[in-house]
């Protein structure tokens, strides 16, 4: 028996030790968490959607809780609601957030282009552009598969003649399918901002034609016609600086093929 003892009983105190030093430990090296952050974390929606430039709602939250310069209406999704809601949390003063819609440029549907190869496989654009560089003429369009639609949460994006199309009524702006994309073909807009370039080849002129007819040939005429600067044709892309545009769609009526468009993103 006392054999027995003589065994258990220093196991039993350095037990008792090794636990005393972890308790310690804890205490002493314990972070401690902003006791608003549970509060913070709780107004946001959970969409985890990267919308606010940080790594999801809790990213979100602890920038909000860290530093006092981050503004609270940077979630989109969930509007104006949320912005509030965050507001009285913090002890900031509300500001309205900006509302935006995603955009899809590229108008190469199948009356304007056509496929190159007869791709069998998954139904994917990533799986598609990842063996053929995509199936249709054009590289830089879009490949028609839907991964944005499988992707957006609101089911605000369909694919219509081999091409994703927008429905901005139910689009929150969470940005989901702009990083879904594999040809990086959908950005974010501001509702007000609805002038957009509807095309993303950079070809030159003659070899976009050849793979779609309604394509931005880099003629410059949208360029030319816009007085207040706001359009400039980079790498044969026509581009649109929104600080600058006024939306007076003067370049819309002089563009050569068309791919410049107006879309009224707040209906």
């Amino acid at each position: 028996m006392q054999a027995i003892l003589t065994a258990v009983i220093p196991v039993v105190i350095i037990g008792i030790l090794c636990a005393a030093m972890l308790v310690v430990a804890s205490k002493l090296m314990a972070v401690k968490e902003d006791e608003r952050f549970p509060k913070v974390r709780e107004c946001l929606p959970g969409a985890n959607c990267g919308a606010c430039g940080y790594a999801g709602c809790d990213g979100y939250a602890k920038a909000l809780v860290d530093d006092s310069s981050v503004p609270a209406n940077l979630c989109v999704p969930g509007g104006e609601g949320v912005a509030r809601e965050l507001s009285d949390a913090l002890g900031v003063e509300f500001a309205e957030v900006e509302a935006k819609a995603a955009v899809v440029h590229c108008l190469g549907d199948c009356d304007a282009t056509e496929d190159a190869v007869d791709y069998k496989g998954m139904e994917s654009c990533a799986a598609a552009k990842m063996i053929f560089g995509g199936k249709g003429k054009c590289g830089y369009g879009c490949i028609g598969l839907g991964d944005c639609a499988e992707a957006c949460p609101q089911d605000a994006i369909y694919i219509s003649k081999g091409i994703a199309m927008v429905y901005p009524p139910e689009c929150i702006g969470c940005g989901i399918c702009v990083r879904t994309c594999p040809n990086s073909l959908i950005s974010l807009h501001k509702t007000t901002s609805t002038t957009v370039v509807s095309c993303s080849n950079r070809d030159k002129g003659a070899a976009t034609r050849k793979a779609c007819s309604n394509g931005c040939i880099g003629c410059k005429k949208c360029e030319k016609a816009c007085q207040f600067d706001a359009i400039k044709v980079k790498n044969n892309l026509a581009e649109i600086d929104y600080e600058k545009c006024t939306s007076c769609g003067e370049c819309v009526k002089v563009c050569t093929t068309g791919c410049i468009k107006i879309y009224k993103l707040s209906e």
